[in-house]
């Protein structure tokens, strides 16, 4: 067994030493959806850092636990507080809470993250759908010696987002009359926000909305054969695009504000979900 797998086996084995819930699906709670843990039939709380060696979220606003529980009859594991390539951890570390909740049963993973917005017909509160992404910018999460238990050396990432999950965010979204952009998503190192240079290249390759989180996570899920959906809340116009300087705190203030919409679209789709 190779390094990553043992130590991803080791936070799934400490994990379920305080508790033997299965979740059919895994949730990633970014920017606006703190609050989604209220919503849950919350069985079991696991703190990050009671984990040996799991690595803990340092940006505001980011919880750092797990939350298992129920979204109606879906048994779900929630990320609140993700972290982020740009707090110095390797890539390794930052999808190792991906592999764990793979390794807990998690058969699909939603991912959720704030984003600014490239597309002409993003505007700051839209929520997009992701279709594809971009993940050239950061390293791969598969670098280094294939762990093959966990899946295959070269996966094809033809469709990262699996199109029957896209299809029942879009039923979700016209269900709760919530206006659903789709696009595709590019990932940033960051910390700093992206230049306006930096932006037209990114709409030059086809990228609508840019973060600094999520392509890796979902290469990581693919990687073990999870389906995947994504979903993004539009926090502010990239750079270059609304004529102002960017900032974490706007970040937050669009997200809080459209906090209850987005909480509500997750919600429809997981209760959507079956086995």
């Amino acid at each position: 067994m190779g390094e990553v797998l043992e130590r991803v086996r080791q936070c799934a084995d400490a994990i379920r030493g305080k508790t033997e819930f299965v979740p059919r699906t895994a949730l990633i709670l970014g920017s606006g959806l703190g609050g989604f843990g209220e919503k849950l039939q919350v069985e079991h709380v696991v703190e990050y850092g009671e984990i040996p060696g799991f690595p803990v979220s340092t940006v505001p606003g980011h919880a750092g636990r797990f939350l298992f529980g129920y979204v109606e009859k879906e048994p779900v594991v929630a990320m609140q507080g993700r972290v982020h390539y740009y707090e110095g951890y390797p890539m390794e570390d930052v999808v190792l809470p991906t592999r764990v909740m793979g390794l807990l049963g998690a058969k699909r993973l939603v991912l959720t993250n704030a984003a600014g917005g490239i597309g002409s017909q993003l505007t700051p509160g839209s929520l997009m759908l992701l279709t594809d992404q971009i993940s050239t910018f950061v390293p791969s999460p598969l670098l280094g010696p294939n762990e093959d238990q966990l899946g295959t050396r070269f996966p094809d990432m033809t469709a990262i987002y699996s199109p029957r999950l896209r299809e029942k965010a879009l039923a979700a979204a016209r269900k709760l009359n919530i206006p659903l952009k789709q696009g595709v998503y590019v990932q940033a190192s960051g910390p700093q926000y992206e230049s306006p240079a930096e932006i037209r290249m990114f709409q030059a390759l086809g990228a609508d909305a840019v973060g600094m989180s999520t392509a890796c996570e979902a290469i990581a899920a693919r990687h073990m054969g999870l389906e995947v959906c994504g979903i993004s809340c539009v926090t502010n116009l990239a750079a270059g695009l609304g004529g102002k300087p960017l900032s974490h705190q706007e970040v937050q203030e669009v997200a809080d504000r459209v906090s209850q919409q987005f909480q509500s679209l997750v919600w429809e789709l997981l209760a959507s979900m079956e086995a």
